[in-house]
């Protein structure tokens, strides 16, 4: 049975999502690509509210994310979340390979300060 590389990506997401949940002391820190962005949420799944978000839209970049961007995006949600008063999280790959991108946004956030 073949299965499609979104199918597979949701299937491991969703097994992920089982496993970690957040809360407003430690929110989950969700990561999502697309072909032209990346997108990074704190989530408090108690109250199932956004807490707050960065993209890489917001940095003005209008082509697909590189490293380097996807780095920043993680500093600066990071650095939103000091804002809030957000020290820990729980990392959510959401169903990527924690390699490239997923891994820059992640050392990028570590770098401003989160733990996980």
């Amino acid at each position: 049975m073949a299965i499609d590389k979104q199918s597979r990506r949701l299937r491991i997401r969703r097994s992920i999502r089982n496993k970690i949940t957040g809360t407003s002391a430690r929110p989950r820190l969700a990561v999502f690509k697309s072909n032209k962005a990346i997108y990074a949420q704190l989530i408090d799944d108690e109250s199932g509210h956004t807490l707050t978000s960065f993209s890489s839209v917001e940095l003005g970049v209008k082509n697909n994310a590189t490293l380097e961007v996807s780095k920043n995006v993680g500093t600066k949600i990071a650095e939103k979340a000091k804002e809030s008063g957000i020290e820990a999280v729980v990392f959510d790959r959401g169903g990527y390979i924690y390699h490239g991108k997923v891994k820059a946004l992640a050392d990028g956030a570590r770098e401003g300060g989160l733990k996980f």
